[in-house]
């Protein structure tokens, strides 16, 4: 009879106890906000509507904290320039940060125009349209994270907001164009991020880890990165880290980030030609260099995100809260302190209790990061976000990210493939040719730099000798390091999730809108 060993089942017991601690903390934070809101001065007649829907905005706070914040902290984690713990931390005071001091004075009721409110002439059925939509996309993206798989927030709630749209006013409630718009930022932010990253380490690359002389190479080329970096966050803060209670335009916001890259240049220039000195010429060296930028990127991120996706919850909320008190709909509404704490809080609960789980996938299951890598994804997620918003495209910040780590890995599988089909053409040429030699040369060619490598290959195809390697060889080096450095099963899961997440979300909402709608009708 087989038995289960004491360790293991030590194991089993402390997970289960610790995944109970992490359920009960989230049901008594449920639970204190809508005692709080059941306390509060609403009319009697509408009491009820008012905390449940607090209750779903709390439920939808949490479980964008357990899934969306990854994609912020989840490069830097691992890349190891951060602990898990010190990353949920950041994040969470900055997510936080970002919600109540820049997450404004107001909130669009309709997230990005989705439907139109106009035609919807009665409170109720308003109300228990937003509910719907909140309680589709918290479900979804509890679903989501379950399966781990990192989704976008606001596709969640847009899907959740046109399913019981149509359900309430018909198909012609629906802005059709808006939706396009949105549905093609399912393929626009994976590879726009995803170009971008890879365009970023492959400068990286050329321009230092490939030389030979990477110290020299470090000290001329890091602080320009830096710099444009630094320009890059700085542009994406204003234009949508607080862009709610300071708005400029793109030019302005350049301005000023060039003018703050420009005296980051000088100090980081300053800064590395004092250390360099004590660096290996190794790219471990040069990796280490790039930590402190990137848990700057990951506080960043994370107070932009918590500034500007705070709506995905309190939106819907706050537009339940002034049907219910001016019994009117209005397309802005303002935003009690109390539903901001809801969204601020939730994000930031639901991080610190169920975000682990995501941050693990997107730092270190879909590919391998190091510090370098991580430093590109976090640029593109910044550079997209510039970039698309000056275009009027609609683009996803989960996307985004992900698209970038994608965008990294492929990138390495390119390069890696590329490198060992040249040694593998190296090892056939000299087999045939001079057996004993090839392992010298090959040493040479691996520790030679990007122009000794050239040359290398060079010679050897102007050897009439030179041998191409056939189909077969060459399919079965691409087979190993696809398998090897992307997961396929990521990708697909990740990209079936994208696909779906709209459309799920809809059809959640329109079947939890006439659930509500039957229930409240008299």
């Amino acid at each position: 009879m087989n038995t289960i060993p004491t360790d293991l089942k030590q194991t089993n017991t402390s997970w289960k106890n610790t995944y109970t601690f992490k359920i009960i903390g989230a049901f008594l934070f449920i639970v204190c906000v809508g005692a709080y809101v059941w306390n509060m001065d609403a009319p009697i007649q509408h009491s009820m509507l008012l905390m449940t829907a607090t209750v779903f905005g709390a439920y939808m706070a949490l479980n964008i904290g357990a899934n969306d914040v990854a994609n912020n902290v989840g490069p830097a984690v691992g890349s190891q320039a951060i602990t898990l713990t010190g990353a949920i931390i950041i994040a969470a005071i900055f997510e936080a940060m970002g919600a109540i001091v820049a997450g404004g004075d107001v909130v669009s009721t309709i997230k990005k125009g989705i439907i139109d409110p106009s035609l919807i002439q009665d409170a109720n059925t308003f109300m228990w349209l937003m509910m719907a939509a909140l309680l589709a996309a918290a479900l979804w993206l509890n679903i989501a994270t379950a399966f781990n798989a990192p989704v976008s927030t606001t596709h969640s709630i847009v899907g959740g907001v046109l399913g019981a749209g149509i359900a309430a006013g018909g198909t012609s409630i629906a802005n059709w164009p808006v939706f396009g718009k949105i549905a093609a930022s399912w393929v626009i932010s994976p590879v726009m991020g995803g170009i971008i990253a890879a365009v970023f380490l492959y400068i990286i690359k050329r321009t230092i880890t490939y030389q030979e002389d990477m110290v020299n190479a470090t000290r001329k080329v890091v602080p320009v990165l830096i710099a444009f970096m630094v320009w890059a966050f700085s542009t994406y803060l204003m234009l949508k880290g607080i862009k709610k209670i300071w708005k400029v335009d793109f030019f302005t916001a350049a301005s000023m980030g060039f003018l703050i890259a420009t005296a980051g240049y000088f100090f980081t220039r300053r800064l590395i030609s004092k250390t360099v000195h004590t660096l290996l010429n190794d790219k471990k060296s040069v990796d280490s260099l790039f930590t402190v930028p990137l848990i700057c990127s990951a506080a960043l991120l994370s107070f932009a995100h918590g500034a500007n996706d705070v709506a995905n919850a309190i939106g819907p909320l706050a537009a339940i809260n002034d049907a219910v008190f001016s019994g009117d709909i209005g397309k802005k509404v303002a935003i009690p302190m109390w539903i901001m704490m809801v969204g601020a809080l939730g994000i930031s609960v639901g991080l610190a209790l169920f975000g682990a789980k995501l941050i693990k996938t997107v730092g270190s299951e879909i590919t391998e990061l190091d510090k370098i890598r991580a430093f590109c994804i976090s640029m593109a997620a910044a550079i997209t976000v510039i970039i698309a918003s000056q275009l009027g495209l609609p683009v996803s910040s989960t996307h985004t990210a992900v698209g970038a780590i994608f965008g990294v890995g492929f990138l390495r599988e390119y390069l890696k493939f590329r490198n060992q089909q040249r040694i593998a053409e190296i090892r056939k040429h000299h087999e045939l040719t001079n057996p004993e030699e090839t392992e010298e040369i090959l040493q040479k060619f691996n520790a030679g730099s990007l122009l000794q490598k050239k040359a290398l290959l060079q010679d050897l195809k102007q050897e009439k000798l030179a041998p191409q390697l056939t189909k077969k060889e060459i399919k079965s080096l691409k087979k190993s390091y696809k398998t090897e450095l992307v997961k396929r099963s990521h990708l697909y899961k990740i990209a079936t999730a994208w696909i779906i997440t709209v459309p799920l979300s809809a059809l959640l909402s329109s079947f939890i809108y006439f659930a509500i709608r039957g229930y409240m009708l008299p």
